[in-house]
């Protein structure tokens, strides 16, 4: 059997500005909406987005709340110009999001660079092509 992704579910402390930042900033549309739980459309072909409730996606997995930093994921997104990954860090800084590492060239001769949503989840906009 193989392992096929359905879903991505992030943990969010805020759910109304997670909702904004991924639906007005980034343009997902809503699938599912309650107090507790957005799901989001990323597109023809991708997984869906779940954002849950921070405490409540941790009393789901049963695991404790607390923690912080890295946590050892990133999602990566690959437009087909350096002028789509530069559109896209500006969407995520106008929608509350950061720069994490500004868009340059890359060695291997690609161009990206990193934002973090509202909730310090890491995103990478990277082109292969010039």
């Amino acid at each position: 059997m193989s392992l096929q992704v359905s879903a991505i579910m992030l943990g969010v402390e805020d759910l109304a500005r997670a909702k904004k930042f991924y639906t007005e900033g980034l343009g997902c549309a809503v699938e599912k909406d309650t107090p507790h739980f957005v799901s989001l459309s990323l597109g023809e072909g991708s997984p869906r987005l779940a954002l849950y409730e921070w405490e409540a996606a941790a009393a789901d997995a049963g695991v404790p709340a607390e923690g912080s930093g890295f946590r050892g994921a990133s999602f990566h997104v690959n437009p087909d110009s350096r002028e789509a990954v530069d559109a896209i860090m500006r969407d995520a800084v106008a929608a509350g999001g950061s720069v994490v590492k500004e868009a340059a060239p890359a060695q291997w001769g690609g161009y990206f660079g990193y934002f973090s949503d509202p909730d310090g989840y890491l995103w990478k906009a990277t082109t292969y092509g010039s």
